[in-house]
């Protein structure tokens, strides 16, 4: 049943209103790019660059008394810099004023989609009022040109210009250790879209991480050589952008060969199936309330690999609030059955990496 179908809509208006949710701003190219290498990281705040090495309990090494760090980027939302393989890149922060600045915080990095932004996935997803609450840090990294780069034939002109966003993304949790009290077994990353293909890409080529929650997305990545790690995934069976079965969406071919932007995923069950196999996990157990199905797995060490499932719902996610720009794209609305915010750190927070 599908209950959350999109509208279509004159291409004028869908431009115009792309610049309006993806907060009217295009992210920076200043710098010249480098070649391709391992990420050389530069980075720049309003606060004074004076970086220290980490220790291994997550505290920054400063000349410091009270052991703050000697950059500690501003309480609330902020917007940084950071140059990384010769690229300025941006992303936003937010760091609620009540988290002890010597008290390692957990960090939560959070990956939009294609069109979005850093400040459209703040805006859109609940994600700060969640960390005033429970007392982490989120960062909402910027994609160049609105796609990340997940395969060569994915997404839009990152993918075809090459560049490393999964370099990008752990640039930016290296820069933020570096500044901040950040607690190194609780780093967790989240992403709808195209930005939980390019979190599924970094679990599965990393150990950064200690677990992962993502939503309305696929897996592109070859994960044969990825560690054990906590896994969430929330879809809905209406979605048409990234099939809950598998296969190309609507929006394939819709470049008409400008950039690339095929995606073809497995069938979602599929995929979290490799993710048991990956975490040695014991068969999962069902329940359905209504019309959300949820399926979990627990494997070693404490990890699990859940799947939640919503009848009827579309390519969105649950629970958020994206305003009227939104409902004039044609996008398709927010299922209400859950909060995928809170659904997603709830999770998160039960699985710090394994001692």
């Amino acid at each position: 049943m599908a209950r959350y179908r999109h509208r279509l809509v004159a291409p004028v208006l869908m431009g115009a209103l792309v610049a309006l949710i993806a907060g009217c701003t295009s992210v920076p190219d200043r710098a010249s790019p480098s070649s391709p290498s391992s990420p050389s990281v530069s980075p720049e705040s309003s606060a004074p660059d004076d970086s220290g090495d980490t220790g291994d309990d997550g505290r920054p090494d400063t000349g410091d008394p009270a052991g703050r760090p000697a950059d500690l980027p501003p309480a609330g939302s902020s917007e940084q810099t950071i140059t990384v393989d010769g690229y300025e890149r941006t992303f936003r922060l937010y760091r609620p004023g009540g988290l002890a600045e010597d008290t390692p915080a957990p960090l939560l990095v959070m990956l939009h989609g294609v069109l979005g932004t850093g400040q459209q996935a703040e805006s859109w997803y609940g994600w700060n009022a969640v960390a005033d609450r429970e007392g982490f840090v989120v960062a909402y990294p910027d994609a160049r040109n609105r796609a990340w780069a997940v395969t060569d034939e994915c997404c839009g002109a990152s993918a075809r210009d090459g560049i490393d966003d999964a370099g990008f993304v752990l640039a930016v949790v290296e820069s933020l250790r570096q500044r901040m009290t950040l607690d190194p077994d609780r780093l967790y990353l989240s992403g709808i879209s195209n930005g939980g293909m390019l979190a599924y890409k970094l679990v599965c080529e990393s150990s950064v991480f200690a677990a992962v929650a993502v939503v309305a997305t696929t897996m592109l990545t070859d994960c044969s050589a990825a560690v054990p790690i906590s896994v969430l995934h929330i879809h809905g069976t209406a979605d048409d952008t990234i099939p809950y079965t598998g296969g190309t969406g609507r929006r394939e071919g819709a470049s008409r060969g400008r950039v690339p932007d095929t995606v073809d995923g497995p069938p979602v069950p599929d995929l979290v199936r490799r993710w048991q196999r990956i975490d040695d996990c014991a068969p999962a157990q069902t329940r359905t309330e209504a019309t959300v199905t949820t399926s979990t797995a627990s494997c070693p060490g404490g990890r699990d690999v859940t799947l939640i499932t919503i009848d009827g719902a579309g390519h969105q996610w649950p629970g958020s609030s994206p305003g009227a720009a939104s409902r004039l794209l044609g996008l398709d609305p927010p299922a209400t059955e859950i909060d995928a915010t809170t659904t997603s750190w709830n999770f998160l927070a039960a699985h710090a990496k394994p001692a």
